[in-house]
């Protein structure tokens, strides 16, 4: 009750509300302040809620093991089908065994989310029906939702009236818990409202695009990896000093930093040092043929010391070191081995196969491609630099001058 005080009202009639102990609360004063108190109050108990939130996530998906990921209609209309894929091989690489369940009237015709998942490379063999995999989501220790309403509600099991009263369901809210990927809280087709929406406890809301939401997901399975490998940070000051040869691959985030100068800098210190430094330069770097050229030209490289893909590639193998300066696509190895992928099969640099790489690209976030680099998982033999080019490349020089 946001009244002004406890006087009667106009009748001088006392009101017993007042005197009520339990499920009453009297916030008095002018009514202006009271509810910018409440609101106040609402606002900072929502900014709890939300870290917690985000903290129970991390701590939930770093510790499943058993996950069964649902698709639906909102990840074709997202297009996210590569992130889910990219997400499925994060668990896995973390000790998961993940599966996707599949219901049979899923998207917009029978075999919809098939043949999305298949255009992203996921094994048919992780693809499970309704009748197979329905028993198994009160073993699961995680399920993740990707733009389904209908087809996981349970009032298909409980709301007799309803348009899918009597549906099979796969059985999502039977899981330890459910992460649910949808745009928003609005019912699915049927008009009906969606009880999983209303859990207080086993249950995560990531709202909006899917794509942004699996990102967001990736991106915390990632971080494990990414700061067990900034706490390498002399590491690979101390490998280019030891290096003997060293190739260094520039690409669009070189661009974007406007870093070319200091990519020179580097490569000087380098050769003082007795280091021999090639720059391998591929045909779609940048965001034209010869950008990468040019920016080096700009930075005083000479010309001789850019090498084309063709003339380069088989001496990664006999590299110490490679140097990649926002770089992605065109040093994926999904390239070689993932198909279906965008760039299955576009020649690339073998930057993989040199004894080590520090990557100073921006952030783990695929190239344009979409496909995720799996250079970025590798626990030996890679120095993730994320940043800015211009600032990571900084702080090189600095610490080779220093030694």
């Amino acid at each position: 009750i946001c009244n002004y005080d406890l006087k009667p009202g106009y009748a001088g009639v006392h009101n017993p509300l007042y005197d009520k102990s339990s499920g009453v609360t009297l916030v008095l004063g002018d009514a202006k302040d009271s509810i910018s108190k409440l609101i106040s109050e609402i606002g900072r108990k929502q900014e709890v809620v939300e870290d917690k939130k985000e903290e129970n996530i991390h701590n939930i998906i770093k510790d499943a093991k058993n996950v069964i990921i649902v698709p639906g209609y909102g990840m074709a209309l997202s297009q996210a089908q590569f992130l889910v894929k990219q997400l499925a091989d994060k668990l896995r690489d973390n000790g998961a065994t993940v599966r996707f369940a599949i219901h049979p009237v899923a998207g917009r015709m029978p075999g919809h989310m098939n043949v999305l998942l298949a255009e992203a490379n996921v094994d048919y063999d992780e693809l499970y029906e309704l009748e197979a995999i329905n028993d198994d989501f009160k073993n699961a220790d995680l399920c993740i939702v990707i733009g389904a309403n209908d087809v996981i509600n349970p009032a298909a099991r409980e709301q007799e009236g309803t348009p899918i009263y009597g549906m099979p369901i796969l059985n999502v809210d039977q899981a330890k818990h459910v992460i649910i990927c949808n745009y928003d809280l609005k019912p699915g087709y049927s008009g009906v409202h969606n009880p999983l929406y209303d859990k207080n406890e086993g249950v995560t809301l990531l709202l909006g695009d899917a794509k942004e939401t699996i990102q967001k997901l990736i991106t915390i399975l990632s971080e494990e990896k990414q700061v067990s490998s900034e706490t390498k940070t002399v590491s690979p000051v101390q490998i280019l000093k030891e290096s003997k040869k060293v190739i260094i691959v520039p690409g669009y985030g070189m661009a974007l930093a406007q870093a070319q100068h200091l990519v020179k800098q580097l490569a000087d210190i380098l050769k003082k040092n007795g280091t021999e430094v090639k720059y391998a330069i591929h045909p779609v770097a940048g965001r034209m043929p010869g950008h990468m050229n040019v920016l080096l030209a700009e930075a005083n490289v000479d010309y001789d010391e850019l090498y084309e893909l063709e003339v380069i590639n088989d001496e990664f193998k006999d590299a110490d070191c490679c140097v990649v300066v926002g770089a992605n696509d065109v040093i994926n190895p999904a390239a070689r081995e993932q198909e279906r992928t965008p760039i299955y099969g576009m020649p690339i640099l073998n930057v993989d196969q040199a004894k080590h790489v520090i990557i100073c690209n921006y952030d783990l976030k695929p190239g344009y491609s979409g496909v995720h680099n799996p250079l970025y998982d590798k626990q030996d033999g890679v120095s993730l630099l994320l940043g800015d080019a211009s600032d990571t490349l900084q702080r090189l020089i600095n610490d080779l001058n220093s030694l």
